[in-house]
């Protein structure tokens, strides 16, 4: 544990001024406070915030932060009150402590519903005093550093919360060393063997090729010092997270990967950055599209610097920032930098941005979605993605995230130009809607009386904003058919569990799941918005068994040692009365695949993990899911069919989506729930033999993964 004199001076070397008696007032009380308490490694308790406070110390942090640190859990795990703290150590500490108390309390793994609210209060917490976050989040790190002492479940969980919340939240708030570090703190947990392999890959390419960051660094300096710019010149290679991601994303192997390497060059002044960059270009070509100038298109929350990605040594790509050391301050310390000192005094940078404006500016960007489900989508791509800037045909700027399109531009514009929007052009060229917008480009909306979104618009829409506006628009044109739909939908699901979808129900189920009446849910439900699983359960709860029903799943396969647990693969949806085989995963347990499964084809060279399985001969309850693609003719009456169909033969639907929509067919995408395979195979001659059916097809996702980051599930043993 660090003494507390150390934590001093580790505060003194950046604040000379520092308040060292308050400081060490503070030491001492909590650990008075904590006194009796451990941690699950064994240590004493007080270790952790020592060890939080002394991570803040690293971003040049005010003395109230440090002690809010210090004292972060003392209000929550200890006799200590608020008036006890406000009366010690003054009111402003004490807010900042009660901020992270409330802060520690909210369950953010949850359902999405539940994480959507816990999200709006996380952003009003915030709102408060952005220095709440910035303990949690060093709160967070210091506890996924120390993870091994928690058990299996427990490390999932949290490794799971952080890769979902606290690291792109650090990654939004400009701290992306912070952010690289979360993600792969996670990684290690979520996937300890993919992790390695990149670690392995790295030694060897290292043992081949020799020091490559070492040569292209004493490159990048003679080339800088040649052009006269005075700079320093730093390189690194990437996360194991950060390569894998990209592996995932570009559908590719370790070896096929380019820019594994990351180079930083700090300059002096803003001239000299873009004279650098000029050096860079001129000794190495640069990639086309991959650069981009934040300088003079700085990010929300004030980071400036330029980003660009040249063909090195051996064709070998590597990405290079550039940016001076003020812009480099706040590139390490983010919304942060506000409150950081340098010298001895209070930071003025002249990049750092004001965290109350900052936030202002993010929650704004919230507050109109009405919706859970919109809401939190519109969270996850404001923190999640990078941002693109185009601009207005009288040259006013446009922020949009990456990927977005024509029909994200002109919802952004208003919600009026989007609604009747029928073309575009970029750069003076007409485009289709589904165009991708780059850095710089100017964009022309055309609109049309009469015009009304359309339902393709959703998949091509890439912000939070239009998505929610195009699904407002479409309920209110196809809300009737959507309620006659999910009517259908709802009477199905609510005869597999022996009860009728009358409308007291309905209107128990919409006050349940916080819903005006029961034409909202029953149009939510025919628009594909909700699952009639949900609506059921809202209501009969105890007729819905929750996934994870291990003993009757436990049951289900028989040929696994004793003890060892096994989920049933994504990718091909195994089914009993099917061949199956099952691939290890340290720390998971088995993975049940379908013997013709394309993803077993990635274990040929490891024969050591597969297990023969095979199913229990006894009966087995419809819980299975099974994805069907079905196209049927697009005449009124015909969706209303094919769902009482489902629903006599037994089979229960848990969701459904449309696919395609066209003026003579739909195309629906049908999650059902069934026994095996023979159940399957009775459901699709009867949807077969409907007159109205086109074609029906079980979907099998052969890139499905189990690795971290994708979604799997131990699925239920029940309805």
């Amino acid at each position: 544990m660090i003494a507390c004199d150390d934590l001093i001076a580790l505060v003194r070397a950046y604040n000379p001024k520092t308040n060292a008696k308050l400081i060490s007032a503070a030491y001492d009380y909590g650990r008075a406070a904590h006194e009796g308490q451990f941690r699950q490694s064994g240590e004493p308790y007080f270790t952790h915030p020592v060890a939080v406070a002394a991570i803040l110390t690293q971003q040049k942090l005010d003395d109230a932060t440090i002690i809010t640190a210090l004292l972060h859990d003392t209000i929550e795990d200890t006799k200590a009150s608020y008036g006890e703290v406000a009366e010690t150590f003054g009111r402003e500490i004490a807010d900042l402590v009660d901020g992270v108390t409330k802060l520690t309390k909210l369950q953010l793994s949850s359902t999405e519903t539940q994480q959507a609210e816990n999200f709006r209060k996380l952003l009003m917490a915030m709102s408060k005093d952005l220095r709440v976050i910035l303990v949690k989040l060093a709160d967070r790190l210091h506890n996924m550093r120390t993870i091994r002492a928690m058990k299996h479940e427990k490390q999932v969980q949290k490794a799971r919360e952080t890769m979902d919340i606290f690291a792109p939240l650090a990654g939004r708030m400009g701290m992306q060393w912070m952010r690289e570090e979360l993600e792969d703190l996670a990684f290690k947990v979520l996937n300890p063997e993919g992790r390695q392999s990149i670690l392995r890959r790295f030694v060897t390419l290292q043992s081949d090729s020799g020091d490559v960051i070492e040569r292209i660094t004493s490159d990048m300096r003679t080339e800088l010092a040649q052009a006269g710019v005075e700079a320093e010149v730093f390189g690194r290679a990437k996360k194991p997270y950060s390569i894998w991601r990209k592996m995932q994303e570009k559908g590719v192997g370790f070896s096929r990967l380019s820019d594994i390497y990351g180079f930083r060059i700090i300059t002096r002044s803003d001239d000299a950055c873009y004279r650098a960059l000029g050096a860079i270009h001129r000794r190495w070509r640069a990639v086309p599209g991959r650069f981009k100038d934040y300088i003079s298109q700085p990010k929300s929350n004030g980071y400036r610097s330029i980003h660009t990605t040249v063909s090195g040594r051996d064709g070998k790509r590597v990405e290079v920032q550039i940016r001076t050391q003020q812009m480099h301050d706040v590139a390490e310390a983010g919304v942060a930098a506000h409150w950081s000192y340098r010298d001895g005094v209070r930071s003025e940078n002249p990049f750092a941005v004001d965290p109350a404006k900052w936030l202002a500016g993010l929650t704004e960007q919230f507050t109109s979605e009405e919706d859970h489900e919109d809401f939190l989508e519109a969270v996850k791509l404001e923190m999640y993605t990078d941002k693109v800037f185009c601009f207005t045909p009288k040259g006013e700027v446009v922020k949009l995230p990456r990927g977005a399109t024509p029909i994200d531009f002109a919802y952004a514009i208003h919600t009026r130009i989007g609604n009747a929007c029928v073309g575009a052009k970029i750069d003076g060229m007409r485009v289709p809607l589904w165009t991708r917008i780059k850095n710089g480009q100017s964009v022309e909306i055309t609109t049309a009386e009469g015009q009304t979104p359309q339902a393709t618009w959703l998949e091509i829409a890439a912000t939070g904003k239009a998505k929610t506006a195009i699904r407002r628009a479409l309920r209110e044109v196809d809300r009737e058919r959507f309620i006659k739909l999910g009517w259908e939908l709802a009477r199905s699901a609510f005869e597999h569990v022996g009860r009728k979808a009358t409308d007291k129900a309905l209107d128990a189920a919409a006050k349940q799941l916080r819903l005006p009446d029961r034409d909202e849910v029953l149009a939510r439900l025919g628009s594909a918005e909700m699952s009639a699983r949900e609506v059921v359960k809202a209501i009969y709860p105890d007729l819905v068994p929750p996934d994870g029903d291990t003993v009757a799943w436990e049951r289900a396969v028989i040929g696994l040692a004793a003890g060892q647990s096994f989920e049933r693969a994504t990718c091909c949806q195994p089914l009993p009365g099917e061949r199956i085989v099952g691939i290890t995963w340290r720390g998971r347990g088995v993975v049940v695949h379908a013997i013709d499964c394309e993803r077993l084809a990635d274990f040929e060279d490891q024969p050591d993990r597969w297990v023969d399985l095979h199913w229990h001969a006894g009966k087995h309850k419809a819980v299975y899911p099974v994805t069907l693609d079905i196209t049927m003719g697009n005449d009124a009456g015909v969706l209303g069919r094919i769902c009482t169909l489902i629903g006599e033969q037994k089979a229960n639907i848990s969701d459904l989506r449309f696919v395609d929509r066209k003026p003579d067919f739909y195309r629906v995408s049908v999650d059902l729930e069934l026994r095996d395979a023979e159940h399957l195979h009775t459901v699709v001659s009867a949807l077969e033999a409907e007159t109205d059916v086109a074609s029906v097809e079980r979907r099998r996702n052969a890139s499905a993964d189990h690795t971290a980051g994708a979604e799997t599930r131990r699925e239920a043993v029940g309805l």
